[in-house]
């Protein structure tokens, strides 16, 4: 999402006012670039080789260093958005005084096994950007692909500032006072996702137009909303009250297993922690200082890989049944990766993209139990792909309701760096699936953008029975965002733009009638359930395009969505109704249409 009209609602500003006069925002002080820390190249005494672009601390660090390497980094990466390099920052067991600020493709993740082990005095913030098109002069719009992970902060200023958009995932973080989700001065937001969480003073979200907050602890009020707020299996969550507030509140989650991630066992060991499977959760999987139920693998067996390894060389690792960690880099790739072994992890590191270039798909899982997919882009090539990642196959049936394929962290882009073409950029044929914050993005800006260059039909499509999705993020594919054609399916938390480009009405229409439904449940579908859903229009070719609806279900009495909103956000033409033939028109100027139950 990027553009939002200036005459929107305002977001309330009561507690921030009132934080704010309790302590000024003090700006960060500029520290002398020194000689960069040694990032994780050299195995030496046991340390891993990360490649040059993972930077590894310990408590033993000096400050000025770890915030030396933080302002280069920063000043790199503060407006790189569709650069190539990418980084990690780690940080091993301890306390550390720093003020993090993150730009593009910059992820920051401590080391223990709980996040209160790595204690960050100070901030990992993202803060606004200029925009001299909104009124605010301010937004974080394009503040995307970063994230935080696995870590505690202890704010000095009066918040911990995270003013972030979508792909920009905060995990296991543990926030010791208040947590600011916008960029300041009412500029606005389109996020985001928070999961395994604590955030023991306020959070204020501000502007941010929806979020999803999932199995967390609020230790104080949540502020506001504007469109679409979801809060599934969230201790403190604020009561239902769509659409105003536009609040969405589950107090379980029905079905999860959290991200793998890096840390250091008691001998110093690198080693990657699987969080088991978990039913009808709430809270943190940490909290207490308990350890999360799951299992833990040794770094040796992982086929730690780099940007200049070969598609043949991964695979080849993979098939020999070594799981695979993707440093922080670009890979290019003349074929699949295929992922054939049951309960393999594939981790990135530092946003890593997986970029094909002859037509295939960027990844390929066969229909088996456990796989576990987390942290990477894939990026579209020239060559047109059917497909850039797919989960089993058409044939694909078994059962994994016992230990299910997880995709967690995923984030695809068709244009952006470059010209990129696909068909569809996800299809997930095995049952049981898990979702877990996927961006499917068909760039609306940056380099190759244009109807008839960055070419992309649909971007999720789901085969598979009993597939539970959560923050699931679709925006401006040429037809169908979602196409959801299995049984038992599930989604908390859905956001989608319409492609802003459509040429003319006649180029935008679908079978069913005048443009393409965002969300659309095949006919055939029997029971599905949704909560949480947003679509927004903001047609910017100067012609009057409509869609007659932005989701599209069978009407049926196990077919059921939960708190839908559409949109009006700028341009012209606009969304007839919300779903099927219910809601009211918000065309040609600012509006929204709300629905609590359907049917």
């Amino acid at each position: 999402m990027r553009t939002t009209p200036d005459h929107r609602p305002r977001a309330r500003r009561g507690v921030l006012s009132r934080l704010l006069a309790v302590g000024a925002s003090a700006a960060l002080a500029a520290t002398s670039l020194m000689s960069a820390a040694v990032p994780a190249a050299a195995d030496h005494g046991g340390e891993p080789d990360f490649g040059p672009n993972v930077f590894v601390y310990d408590p033993e660090t000096p400050a000025a260093e770890i915030q030396a390497k933080f302002d280069q980094l920063f000043a790199q990466q503060e407006e790189n958005e569709m650069g190539t390099n990418r980084y990690a920052v780690l940080f091993k067991p301890g306390q550390y005084d720093v003020n993090a600020r993150l730009g593009y493709y910059t992820s920051v993740a401590g080391l223990g096994m709980s996040p209160d082990d790595v204690d960050i005095r100070g901030a990992v913030r993202v803060v606004g950007q200029s925009d001299p098109d909104s009124a605010a002069g301010i937004s974080a719009l394009t503040n995307f692909w970063r994230s935080a992970e696995n870590l505690s902060v202890t704010p000095t200023d009066w918040s911990n500032q995270w003013a972030v958009s979508q792909a920009s995932p905060m995990r296991r973080v543990h926030i010791r006072g208040t947590l600011w989700l916008e960029p300041g001065n009412a500029g606005y937001s389109s996020g985001g996702y928070i999961a395994d969480s604590k955030i023991d003073g306020v959070t204020i979200n501000g502007s941010q137009q929806q979020w999803l907050t999932r199995d967390s602890e609020l230790g104080d009020a949540w502020t506001n909303g504007v469109w679409n707020q979801v809060f599934s299996g969230v201790v403190g969550a604020p009561e239902q009250g769509f659409p105003n507030p536009p609040y969405t509140t589950l107090p379980t989650s029905p079905v999860t297993r959290e991200k793998p991630f890096l840390y250091i066992d008691g001998s110093g060991g690198y080693r990657v922690f699987v969080p088991g499977l978990r039913r009808d959760t709430s809270g943190t999987t940490w909290a207490g200082g308990q350890r999360p139920q799951g299992h833990s693998l040794p770094i040796r067996d992982f086929f730690v890989a780099k940007p200049s390894d070969s598609a043949a060389k991964i695979n080849q690792q993979l098939s020999r049944g070594k799981h695979l960690l993707l440093t922080p880099g670009v890979y290019h790739l003349d074929r699949a990766l295929r992922v054939k072994n049951r309960d393999t992890v594939v981790l990135g590191l530092g946003m890593p993209s997986l970029a094909p270039g002859t037509g295939d798909a960027a990844l390929r899982v066969d229909d088996v139990d456990g796989v576990r997919i987390a942290g990477v882009l894939v990026d579209a090539g020239r060559r047109e792909s059917e497909t850039l990642v797919e989960v089993g196959d058409r044939h694909s049936r078994r059962d994994h309701s016992r230990n299910p394929i997880s995709l967690q962290d995923v984030f695809f882009r068709i244009g952006g760096p470059w010209v990129g073409r696909a068909e569809t950029s996800l299809v997930v044929n095995s049952d049981d699936t898990i979702i877990d914050n996927i961006w499917a993005w068909r760039g609306d800006h940056g380099n190759g953008i244009g109807w008839s260059q960055n070419t992309g039909d649909t971007g999720v499509v789901i085969n598979g029975d009993d597939v539970t999705a959560y923050g699931l993020f679709v925006e401006h594919y040429q037809k169908y965002q979602t196409i959801w054609n299995g049984e038992n399916g599930r989604t908390i938390f859905y956001q989608s733009e319409l492609p802003y480009d459509p040429p003319s009405q006649q180029a935008w229409t679908s079978p069913t009638g005048k443009g393409w439904a965002s969300y659309k449940v095949s006919r055939g579908v029997r029971a599905h359930e949704a909560w949480g859903l947003g679509v927004y229009s903001y047609f910017n070719q100067n012609v009057d395009i409509r869609a007659d609806r932005g989701i599209e279900v069978p009407k049926t009495p196990g077919v059921r969505f939960h708190n839908m909103v559409t949109v009006f956000l700028d341009g012209s033409g606009g969304i007839e109704r919300t779903i099927n033939d219910a809601g009211t028109p918000v065309v040609g100027s600012y509006g929204t249409s709300t629905i609590v139950s359907y049917p």
